[in-house]
């Protein structure tokens, strides 16, 4: 007698089943990154517990990962409303140097204008450059029927090696004794912070984009248009929707996202231009992208969580001398039991016997 199995999709998926699910994904990442540290000869309940700690457990610390988490939810957010499509644009991080270098040549070349001019000028050269950098793969998609992940990956090292040809060359700063960075951005350039900490403004502009995609995705026709064409694209353009400007749309709206994001890390963090503002918060995006279901109303806790998980990282190099990679360890084991918990979510397996 032999044994055989039978995969189908679930009619009515539970959100309850999802969340604990998705549970059980994040709790067994957390368990193989204990073996690692294991493996390595360090304490590894003592190893976690100082990764949550710095992360979360002071104030310092709390401010640390809100601050980190701004770039990752906005590029998050863009990659999510792709993702709804069934687009794969994994090119968030390259939209997201796009942004900076935009935002950042206006810094430089309009340094006297006064902040309520400069700042969303600054705004909008980030949102151009970026929603552009999204566009190429995509008019590409439609003309030449070209792999939407092959062109905005490849991209990203084209915007990588773009801005680290301008911080080397023609934009830096001749006193930064060798350097590669630009001038530092005058003062009305640069993003106030809130209150005597280092949280800027961003945030509030994360919370307002955050609810105003989460409704135009819920409750507009694009949003109904956008999500049919993901559950269905043939079954879309029999009904008429108009699937390439969707794309269009969903990849420049992406782009602009991710390049808001350049913006803010540009201006509010760094205050200027330099190749450390490539922290891979554009890849991070994924895993947060999926880690919350594609829903920016979870995306900001998603991105909170990962950004939390950097910061204590962080903590984990000065107390027990840990690789800075094993943050992107982290993320790429939570990236890959949470895509396989969602199998388990979307389908079911049955046990069946033959005689």
């Amino acid at each position: 007698m032999g044994m055989r199995f039978k995969i189908s999709r679930r009619q009515n998926p539970r959100r309850l089943h999802s969340g604990l699910v998705l549970l059980a994904a994040v709790g067994l990442s957390l368990v193989i990154c204990a073996l690692l540290l294991e493996q390595q000869g360090k304490p590894s309940l003592r190893g976690l517990m100082l990764l949550f700690q710095g992360a979360f457990g002071s104030g310092w610390a709390l401010q640390d990962s809100l601050i980190k988490a701004v770039p990752i939810f906005l590029c998050s957010l863009g990659v999510a409303i792709a993702f709804r499509l069934q687009i794969w644009n994994i090119g968030a991080e390259g939209q997201y140097a796009l942004g900076a270098l935009g935002a950042s040549w206006v810094a430089l070349h309009f340094p006297d204008l006064p902040w309520f001019v400069l700042q969303p000028a600054m705004l909008v050269a980030a949102t151009v450059c970026g929603g552009l950098w999204g566009l190429l793969p995509a008019v590409l998609k439609l003309r030449m029927r070209a792999n939407e992940i092959i062109i905005t990956l490849m991209l990203n090292y084209i915007a990588i090696f773009l801005l680290d040809y301008l911080v080397y060359g023609p934009w830096k700063d001749p006193s930064s004794f060798g350097f590669p960075m630009t001038r530092m951005f005058s003062q009305n350039a640069v993003v106030a912070k809130i209150g005597a900490g280092d949280l800027h403004w961003g945030i509030l502009l994360c919370l307002v984009i955050g609810m105003l995609v989460w409704i135009f995705l819920g409750f507009t026709r694009l949003g109904y248009e956008i999500r049919a064409c993901g559950e269905n694209v043939q079954a879309a353009r029999y009904a008429r929707m108009p699937y390439a400007a969707l794309v269009l749309l969903v990849m420049a709206a992406s782009g602009a996202l991710a390049g808001w994001a350049g913006f803010l890390e540009a201006s509010a963090s760094l205050n200027r231009l330099e190749p450390s503002i490539m922290a891979g918060y554009g890849y991070t995006a994924i895993v947060v992208a999926w880690l919350a279901r594609l829903n920016p109303l979870f995306i900001g806790l998603a991105a909170f969580l990962l950004a939390g998980l950097r910061v204590g990282v962080e903590q984990l190099q000065l107390e027990l001398q840990i690789p800075a990679s094993f943050g992107q360890i982290m993320e790429g084991l939570i990236l890959m039991t949470v895509l396989g918990g969602s199998f388990f979510v979307t389908y079911q397996i049955r046990l069946l016997k033959k005689e």
